[in-house]
């Protein structure tokens, strides 16, 4: 294995200054401290120079929008801001690897989506390489152009997030509203039947057909809605693992 020109096992303080790794279920800010001063401990165990520590801390602190909490003991922070501060101390040298572990577990959605979109910009802004462990699909699907899925230690699949689903999902989910009565018999002649309650149902078609599934529907069916839609992620992967 190389990375970025060295032997990882060397651990060569060059290299150990260009990665880094971020966990959602462990520190690195000093708990009793405020997150500044973690910061500033970084700045010289990286040995960062002044004027790159303040350009970049001075980047972060805006695009994370955490300049009025830096000053307060760690312990007081929420979930979401130490994970925000988290992010900060790992990428103020400018890591050209970063290693994220479930970086957003125990978040809400409001902040899920806030890190995921600064991860986004970290990663055009320095064209950095990021490796994201994780079970929510919605981080993978954000975040990752190519996904690896690793089976009992043997990797099943590498490749394209959008070539996991041509590949592995069989059906396509036609969501509908009627605009009068249908009976859930009729409906099972298109497909599996998977919700029904009148004026609504779902039901899944192959994705061959789902065009053809659709039209004929609109056109013997009283049909006020329809929208063609792929299975959730998270579906698609447990198909991955019940076909292993």
């Amino acid at each position: 294995v190389s990375v970025l020109g060295y032997n990882p096992w060397d651990r060569k303080p060059e290299f150990q200054k260009q990665f880094a790794l971020v966990m959602g279920q462990k520190n690195q800010l000093w708990w009793d401290l405020p997150a500044i001063e973690t910061f500033q401990l970084n700045k010289a165990i990286y040995e960062i120079p002044d004027e790159q520590y303040n350009r970049t801390l001075k980047k972060l602190v805006e695009l994370l929008d955490v300049s009025d909490i830096l000053k307060i003991q760690v312990r007081k922070l929420s979930l979401g801001q130490r994970m925000k501060c988290e992010l900060i101390a790992a990428l103020l040298h400018n890591p050209k690897v970063l290693f994220l572990d479930e970086p957003t577990i125990g978040l809400d959605v409001v902040m899920q989506k806030a890190l995921r979109d600064f991860i986004k910009e970290y990663n055009r802004e320095f064209n950095a390489t990021i490796i994201l462990t994780s079970h929510y699909m919605e981080d993978v699907k954000e975040l990752c152009e190519r996904a690896i899925i690793i089976d009992k230690g043997h990797k099943i699949f590498d490749g394209k997030l959008d070539d996991i689903i041509r590949k592995y999902a069989r059906n396509k989910i036609l969501s509908l509203v009627f605009s009068t009565d249908v009976t859930k018999k009729e409906l099972e002649k298109y497909g599996e039947v998977k919700e029904f309650e009148m004026p609504r149902a779902t039901i899944l078609v192959p994705r061959a057909k789902a065009t053809e599934m659709a039209g004929k529907i609109l056109t013997q069916l009283p049909v006020a809605d329809v929208n063609i839609e792929e299975p959730p992620i998270e579906a698609i992967i447990r198909e991955v693992f019940q076909d292993r």
